[in-house]
Formats: C-alpha cells, sequence, structure tokens
C-alpha cells in the first residue's frame, strides 16, 4: 500500500520539530534569543569556556555556523571571543556578565519548555523516544 504524505514517519519528526521552534522561539524573543543561539548559550550555561570546534561538535552544526552565532551573540554582548595562548589557531567562548545573567532568566524557560513538551508522558516513553530516535539518525547517518 502506498504511503500518503501524513504517514511518512519523517514529516512527522519534522512536523514536529517546527512547532517545537516555533514554540519556542515565542519563548525567548524577549530575551533577544534565536532558538539556535540559545543551544550555544545553553552548552555555556553549562560549562564555560568552550571552544567553536567544540561547540560545532556537540550541536553537529558546521564551523561557520558556529563561527555566524558566535559573532551574533558576541555583537549582543552575552559572550566573549578570546584565543588561547596555547592554540591562536582556536577560539575560545566565554560568558559576559550579560551572559551569565541571561542565564538566569533563559534557563527556567527551557525547563518550563522541556515540563510542557514532556507533559502526559512516561520517563519509560522519553526512554523509548530517546532509543528510537537514536535508531533513526544512525539509519540516516548510515547513508
Amino acid at each position: 500500500m502506498k504511503l500518503g504524505f501524513q504517514d511518512y514517519i519523517s514529516i512527522k519528526i519534522h512536523q514536529t520539530d517546527l512547532n517545537l521552534t516555533k514554540y519556542i522561539k515565542s519563548k525567548l524573543e524577549d530575551f533577544n534569543l534565536a532558538p539556535e543561539q540559545n543551544l550555544v548559550m545553553m552548552l555555556l550555561w553549562e560549562r564555560d569556556g568552550l571552544t567553536q570546534n567544540q561547540l560545532a561538535e556537540k550541536l553537529n552544526k558546521d564551523k561557520t555556523n558556529i563561527a555566524r552565532m558566535a559573532s551574533s551573540l558576541e555583537k549582543k554582548g552575552f559572550i566573549k571571543r578570546a584565543h588561547p595562548k596555547e592554540d591562536r589557531r582556536s577560539l575560545m567562548l566565554y560568558l559576559t556578565e550579560n551572559g551569565k545573567d541571561l542565564g538566569e532568566k533563559v534557563i527556567p524557560v527551557a525547563e518550563e519548555f522541556n515540563d510542557v513538551v514532556t507533559q502526559g508522558i512516561s520517563n519509560e516513553e522519553i526512554q523509548e523516544l530517546e532509543r528510537l530516535l537514536s535508531k533513526i539518525d544512525q539509519n540516516v547517518q548510515g547513508k
């Protein structure tokens, strides 16, 4: 039997991703943060002083994309970039005081977002979803 548009799991995942992005974008608007920039900030709030290469690897983004986001976050006054003495080719990203203060406001928003997204879903179901998404990801990466 031929699948209809709504029957493709990739379409369902894509539509869910669009809805998630739209929702978090509306929540981050007041903080002058785009969802992708927020991912960089979340990693820096977790561990300050990451290199652009480490961020690119953790977020599975190309280095140019990360450099562009870092530049924008620096212009907004949330981070500062510096070359470490031992490797002048690397660029380290550090939170500014404004960036640290922003975390105090945005992390609760991210936690609330996670609560909304996982409402009515058990821990076992979340683990199963993570397992299935990992399988899908591996299937795509293997091609």
